[in-house]
């Protein structure tokens, strides 16, 4: 069994409400082991003897059957999140203003390039993350990454949380 991070993009805010009890039961009905949330803003954790590819499918289907609308999920396991956790390249500092931007895949070439209105944040890749620090708080911030769009932030806080209740899991 691997013990899995699903973290659900754009829930809780502008209207999308999924309540984590109910997602929790949409992981249990999807036989996914020891599920449990973390927070009201789309983190659950899990155990499966299935790929990541397969998880991020049925977990996709089932929220988007539930919620009537399409939900994006970033499927990491308990290493990979340990590791972006460990990467992150802005240590110094409140955590609660760094962000790991998840992605499906690596950041394209020319990510960083690509951002607008940038005002004194600061960017760096990962391996299918953006970090991003944001000195005046990411709700003050201006920013915008085209390649980040289709991805589902969280700060290094959580990041951190979420990687040590996963490897509890293992």
């Amino acid at each position: 069994m691997t013990a899995f991070v699903g973290l659900i993009r754009a829930v809780n805010v502008g209207g999308r409400k999924l309540i984590m009890t109910e997602l929790k039961g949409i992981a249990n009905k999807l036989g996914l082991e020891d599920a449990r949330t973390f927070i009201a803003s789309g983190n659950l954790l899990f155990r499966s003897g299935r790929s990541e590819a397969s998880v991020k499918a049925m977990l996709e289907k089932a929220l988007g059957e539930h919620m009537g609308a399409e939900v994006s999920v970033m499927v990491r396991t308990a290493a990979e999140m340990a590791a972006v956790a460990k990467a992150n390249p802005f240590p110094d500092g409140p955590q609660a203003k760094v962000a790991a931007i998840f992605l499906d895949g690596a950041p394209p070439i020319g990510t960083a390039e690509d951002a607008k209105n940038v005002a004194n944040e600061r960017m760096a890749l990962g391996t299918r993350e953006i970090y991003v620090a944001y000195p005046d708080g990411m709700g003050q911030s201006k920013l915008r990454i085209p390649a980040a769009k289709a991805g589902t932030a969280r700060n290094m806080n959580t990041v951190a949380k979420l990687a040590d209740l996963a490897k509890e899991m293992e």
